[in-house]
């Protein structure tokens, strides 16, 4: 198994993550625990500022909230000068308390809500990623109202399917996201969106997938995208001055997995761009890009404490955590892959190959089909590296589990980002009828 970020095993023989022992994490605030490497993340926001040389002003570098946001993960993506993008007034709502530059913030959304829209109009965000006619519309109605120009990108469609799962593809045609450009929808949003009052044409946005290691899918969408540029500043005279190509940059989850270093995206990327400026005879766009998975994932693990153990001889061995679906889904979703480790025995070698389940009341509640791990005894922790993205953003409280804590480690020091839920969060909202007598 791969150590990511500040990972190491110490001369105890157990796992140190940013200068702190699991275990003792596990007992200091209990499991599951989502641990959070700040080296790891401020190093992946640093790699993709400098090979974007997103100072130069050429390019942003806009970390896809998506991913993981809370109000302390907005303080270090500000202060690593990189943008942010937001999807629902929630993301939003948790930048702004944070304190996030709004100018820096892109809102993106299939399905803005009136009152998400007044809450970005309201805030002076940067950025409106504009998805569909009526939000153009609707957009362009409240901005005039308030005496306000939305600056807006418009999200397109390229019509490139990168090789990834189908429910994280999303630069084909056929998608709930943005204007198609087969058909000429794109070219006509454009069109509208430098005829409404209030709306200012900033740029073009698409993104096509997650979870790529490929170079060429970005090769292709920045030629489709350049193209389109072309034909809307031929069709109406605006000019395209900001290039968005999304983000979807693959990180190590298992064995065969082989991201590409992030250079190598950024300059496939920016000469690309170069190349198509030069070629259709456009102005250079200034460049964003949105990685998110690829800045927090390999920074985040959970830890379990290993319960129940049950064999089936010649079958299987079935490994239960106090955790699973619920605070990650993305195994049972879209059959993601992870790797294990005991923090417990780190520098003892792996014996034997298990199934790790969680506690959750369905089959399907299966974390790691096959973990090649020391031997398992009830009590030990188990870490689950790379689940820093999607994790706790998509937890639930299926079968009434209250969402695990979480700490951000560095330098041996742990501090708590998001407070662990307990039983009375989970009836905070329940409202009883006064009809419904109390049971005797």
């Amino acid at each position: 198994m791969h150590l990511q970020g500040t990972m190491a095993i110490n001369e105890h023989g157990r796992l140190v993550i940013g200068g702190c022992e699991v275990v003792q994490l596990a007992r200091d605030f209990g499991t599951p625990l989502y641990i959070f490497d700040e080296d790891c993340i401020r190093d992946n926001c640093r790699q993709f500022y400098r090979a974007f040389n997103a100072g130069s002003g050429q390019a942003e570098v806009i970390y896809a909230g998506k991913a993981f946001l809370t109000t302390a993960m907005c303080r270090i993506i500000a202060s690593e000068g990189l943008g942010l993008d937001v999807v629902s007034g929630g993301e939003l709502y948790t930048a702004l308390a944070a304190g996030f530059p709004v100018e820096r913030i892109y809102f993106h959304g299939n399905n803005k809500s009136y009152a998400e829209l007044c809450q970005g109009l309201e805030a002076g965000i940067g950025r409106f990623m504009v998805d569909n006619f009526t939000e153009l519309e609707l957009l362009s109605r409240l901005a005039v109202e308030r005496g306000q120009v939305a600056k807006v990108i418009l999200r397109v469609t390229p019509g490139i399917e990168a090789h990834t799962h189908d429910y994280i593809r999303t630069g084909q045609v056929d998608s709930k996201f943005g204007f198609t450009l087969p058909g000429g929808q794109a070219l006509a949003a454009a069109r509208r969106a430098g005829e409404l009052p209030g709306i200012e044409f900033m740029g073009l946005h698409c993104h096509i997938g997650s979870q790529i290691f490929e170079l060429e899918p970005y090769n292709e969408a920045v030629a489709v995208m350049m193209e389109l540029a072309a034909a809307v500043k031929e069709a109406t005279g605006l000019v395209t001055a900001e290039l968005d190509l999304g983000g979807g940059f693959g990180i190590y989850y298992t064995t065969g997995d082989e991201p590409r270093p992030i250079r190598a995206y950024a300059e496939t990327i920016l000469a690309r761009v170069r190349e198509e400026a030069r070629r259709l005879n456009l102005p250079q766009p200034r460049v964003l890009v949105e990685p998110g998975r690829s800045i927090v994932g390999p920074a985040g693990s959970t830890a379990y404490t290993v319960g129940t153990i049950k064999e089936i001889p010649g079958v299987r061995k079935y490994v239960a955590v106090d955790g699973g679906m619920a605070d990650n889904i993305r195994p049972a979703l879209y059959g993601a892959k992870y790797e294990a480790i005991l923090a417990n025995k780190a520098g003892m070698p792996a014996t034997e190959k298990v199934t790790v389940t969680g506690k959750c009341c369905e089959s399907g509640d299966m974390l790691i089909w096959e973990a090649e791990l020391p031997p398992v005894e009830r009590g030990d922790i188990l870490l689950m590296p790379c689940t820093g993205a999607y994790g706790y953003t998509m937890a639930s409280n299926y079968n009434r589990l209250g969402r695990p804590a979480a700490v951000l480690v560095r330098d041996g020091v742990a501090d708590l980002i998001i407070k662990r839920e307990d039983y009375s969060d989970l009836i905070r909202n329940d409202v009883i009828p006064a009809r419904l007598a109390c049971p005797r």
